[in-house]
């Protein structure tokens, strides 16, 4: 919705993560930020996306993918029911999770519908003593009250669909 209202802000060029600082694609940026614009920049962000994946199976590396740390990853389904060490490998995946070090950190990451941020306060324990996850849908709906004055009541259908609005999500 920023995008659309001519505002070049994306949290995988501005604020990098996960090597997204190596790949190549453009920010699309509307003019108007109305219905139409949310759309044209919806459809150009799909092709930018095509242009993402595109690159990163081209940097695939043969073979497995996944760290062999047992500690993190979940072992083979034929070990964790033919080897002891692994079926405790598992169960303590499973039913302790990782234990993060002692703090507190915030991450961004860009979603379909906007910033998406997650907080997380660790004790150092498995369990966090505080997550929360601020989403998108939350706070574009916060906007719509702006973006249907003036309108009719029959275009609000349309400016609410061109949101995508979540209810799950902001019932925070």
């Amino acid at each position: 919705m920023l995008r659309a209202s001519g505002v070049a802000y994306d949290v995988r060029k501005d604020f990098p993560y996960l090597d997204y600082e190596t790949y190549d694609f453009d920010v699309p940026v509307g003019t108007s930020g109305d219905v139409y614009d949310r759309y044209l920049v919806r459809v150009e962000e799909l092709r930018q996306s095509v242009r993402i994946l595109e690159q990163a199976v081209n940097r695939l590396p043969d073979g497995p993918v996944n760290v062999d740390d047992p500690r993190v990853i979940l072992p083979p389904k034929h070990k964790a029911t033919s080897e002891m060490e692994s079926m405790i490998h598992h169960f303590k995946n499973v039913m302790e999770g990782p234990r993060p070090p002692v703090g507190e950190c915030y991450v961004a990451v860009e979603s379909p519908k906007g910033e998406k941020g997650y907080y997380f306060v660790s004790d150092g324990t498995s369990k966090p003593v505080r997550w929360r996850i601020r989403p998108p849908s939350f706070v574009n709906l916060s906007a719509i009250s702006k973006m249907v004055e003036g309108h009719l009541l029959s275009d609000v259908i349309a400016i609410n669909a061109s949101i995508d609005i979540v209810m799950g999500e902001i019932d925070r």
